[in-house]
């Protein structure tokens, strides 16, 4: 009779393992998505931003259409992804670089560095990098948090039997990787 009490509540014990380790996982799902929702709000918020400050560009930058032209394509590219994280990032690192190339070239005109509307776009623009970059950190913190559930003895057992999946981090390629870890250069001199 006592080996049956303890045969059940070790049953009681699995079971409530089970479903707390269950909840647990789906908890961890649905933070990475809601995640992942941010950063996609945000990307859009940056798409809607391109085409103003492109518009307000194409009066100064009369000789750079092939900057132009690549800030829209890259634009165009990204906003069409709806591929994995992983290959939307590389959409995304297309649209940076070729943002960077923008902005870089912006110094070379000073009317348009002192246009109020370019300044705000510029501002509107940085200020959306940093909440996808905060976004960013967000998400791949609630993936790697999801990962480790799934991947650690014995959750491991839960997620595989409930068809739990790794989740993708939403990472720089190794381009960008290492350009954000050089020094950014800086010239005084005018060319």
């Amino acid at each position: 009779m006592v080996v049956a009490y303890v045969l059940i509540a070790l049953a009681v014990a699995a079971g409530i393992y089970v479903v707390v380790t269950y909840n647990g996982l789906v908890s961890l799902r649905t933070r990475a998505e809601e995640a992942w929702s941010d950063i996609q709000v945000q990307m859009k918020r940056r798409y809607d931003l391109i085409p103003n400050l492109v518009e307000t560009v194409k009066g100064y930058m009369t000789h750079e259409a092939n900057t132009l032209e690549a800030v829209v394509r890259a634009r165009n590219l990204a906003m069409a992804d709806t591929g994995s994280p992983a290959h939307q990032a590389q959409s995304e690192n297309v649209l940076q670089h070729a943002l960077r190339n923008l902005f870089a070239l912006a110094e070379s005109y000073p009317d348009l560095k002192a246009n109020q509307n370019f300044l705000q776009l510029q501002a509107d623009l940085t200020d959306t990098e940093n909440r996808i970059n905060m976004s960013r950190r967000f998400y791949n913190g609630s993936v790697r948090d999801l990962n480790i559930k799934i991947d650690q003895f014995p959750s491991n057992l839960v997620a595989r039997q409930f068809g739990f999946t790794r989740g993708e981090f939403f990472e720089l390629d190794a381009t960008e990787a290492t350009a954000a870890s050089q020094p950014v250069p800086v010239s005084f001199s005018r060319t």
